[in-house]
C-alpha cells in the first residue's frame, strides 16, 4: 500500500471519528447551538488544521514516500512546487519542500475558510425562506457537509486529473475565477433571495420523489399511509448541497492556484468546510455587519484568477506561496476592519 493511500485512509478515518462523535455524543439531541459552543467547536477545528500543518512542516516527507533525493525530485516535479532543491544535499532540501508544502496547505485552508463565508449568507436565506427550525441547523448542516466531502473528493482528483494532463486548463480556471470575481463585485449590492416553490432543485425533488408537505421534527423520511415519503427538510438538504456544489466550482481552482498537489488541496479543503458549522452559528447572527466582506471576497477571485493566469511570469519574479498568504491575509483583514469602522447605514423605514 504506497504512503499517500495510508495517509488518506488515515486521514479519512480520523474525520469519521470526530464527526461521529460531534453527532453521536456532543449534539446528539437537537438543540439550538449556542455562541459559546460555536465557539469552542471553532477553536477545535482550527486548532485540528493548524495540529495537520505541524505534521505537515515536521513530516511532510511521509505523504508521498520521499526517502531519497530522487523520490524528492519526482514528487516536485509532478506536483509543480515553485521551490528550488539544493543539489547534493537532501536533509536541506527536505526542509525546503516540507515548508513549503506547509505554507501550501495553509494557504489553501484560508481561501477555502474566506470563501466559505459567503456561503454562510446563502445558508442563512435558505434556512430562513423554508422556515427551518434553529435547533434543526445543526442536524441539517452536518448531513450537508458529509455529502460536500464527497463531492469535494471527485471534484478535486479529477480536476488534478485534468490539470496533469493538460496544463492549458489553468488559464480556464484562471479566466472563470477573474469573471466570477467581477460578477461578484458587480452584484454585491444586489437583495438575494430564495423563491422556495420555484427553485430548480425544489422542482426536481417534487418530480424525482414524493414530498410530505409538512415537517415531521428531525426526520428527513416519513412513512404514511404505507408509503416512504421526504419531508421539507430533506428538501432543505437538497438545497444546501447543490450550493455547496456551486460554491466548489469557485472554491476549488481557487486552491489549485496555490498547489497542485491533490492531497494538499483535499486536506486543506475538507479542513475548511468541516469548520464551517461551527463559523455559521458564530456568524449567523452578526454576518450582516461584514458589508464589505463581499467586495474583499470578489478582489480575492480576481487575484487568484490573476495569479493563475499569470502564473508563468509569477515564477520568473520570484512569487511565491508565502507573497500569496500575505496578500490573501491583507485582502481579508482590509474588508473586515473596514466593515467595522464603516458600519452600514441602515435604511430608515416610512
Amino acid at each position: 500500500m504506497s504512503n499517500e493511500l495510508i495517509y488518506f485512509g488515515s486521514f479519512l478515518l480520523f474525520i469519521i471519528g470526530m464527526l461521529s462523535l460531534d453527532l453521536g455524543v456532543f449534539n446528539k439531541k437537537d438543540h439550538e447551538v449556542s455562541l459559546k459552543e460555536a465557539l469552542i467547536m471553532s477553536i477545535i477545528w482550527i486548532s485540528l488544521a493548524l495540529g495537520f500543518y505541524a505534521v505537515i512542516y515536521f513530516k511532510g516527507e511521509l505523504l508521498h514516500g520521499i526517502t531519497d533525493m530522487a523520490r524528492l525530485e519526482e514528487i516536485v516535479r509532478l506536483n509543480k512546487h515553485h521551490i528550488k532543491l539544493i543539489p547534493g544535499d537532501f536533509e536541506a532540501s527536505l526542509a525546503v519542500y516540507r515548508h513549503n508544502l506547509s505554507l501550501e496547505f495553509i494557504t489553501g485552508y484560508v481561501v477555502e475558510y474566506a470563501l466559505s463565508v459567503d456561503n454562510i449568507f446563502v445558508i442563512v436565506l435558505i434556512f430562513t425562506a423554508f422556515g427551518v427550525e434553529k435547533k434543526l441547523y445543526h442536524r441539517v448542516l452536518f448531513w450537508g457537509i458529509l455529502g460536500a466531502v464527497i463531492m469535494r473528493f471527485i471534484f478535486i482528483f479529477l480536476g488534478a486529473t485534468l490539470i496533469a494532463k493538460f496544463g492549458w486548463i489553468l488559464y480556464i480556471f484562471g479566466a472563470f475565477l477573474v469573471y466570477t470575481g467581477v460578477m461578484m463585485f458587480k452584484n454585491r449590492n444586489q437583495d438575494e433571495k430564495i423563491d422556495t416553490q420555484n427553485h430548480a432543485v425544489v422542482r426536481w425533488a417534487q418530480h424525482a420523489f414524493a414530498v410530505w408537505p409538512h415537517y415531521e421534527g428531525n426526520h428527513f423520511f416519513v412513512k404514511k399511509n404505507g408509503k416512504n415519503l421526504v419531508t421539507p427538510l430533506f428538501i432543505v438538504l437538497l438545497v444546501i448541497e447543490f450550493t455547496d456544489l456551486i460554491f466548489a466550482v469557485d472554491s476549488i481552482p481557487a486552491i489549485f492556484a496555490v498547489t497542485k498537489d491533490a492531497y494538499i488541496v483535499f486536506f486543506s479543503n475538507i479542513f475548511a468546510i468541516l469548520g464551517l458549522r461551527s463559523m455559521f452559528f458564530l456568524l449567523v447572527n452578526i454576518i450582516h455587519k461584514f458589508h464589505y466582506l463581499k467586495i474583499g471576497l470578489s478582489v480575492l477571485l480576481i487575484f487568484i484568477g490573476a495569479k493563475m493566469l499569470a502564473h508563468d511570469f509569477m515564477d520568473k519574479i520570484g512569487f511565491d506561496t508565502s507573497h500569496s498568504l500575505i496578500i490573501i491575509l491583507l485582502i481579508l483583514a482590509i474588508s473586515v476592519i473596514a466593515s467595522l469602522i464603516f458600519p452600514k447605514k441602515e435604511k430608515l423605514s416610512n
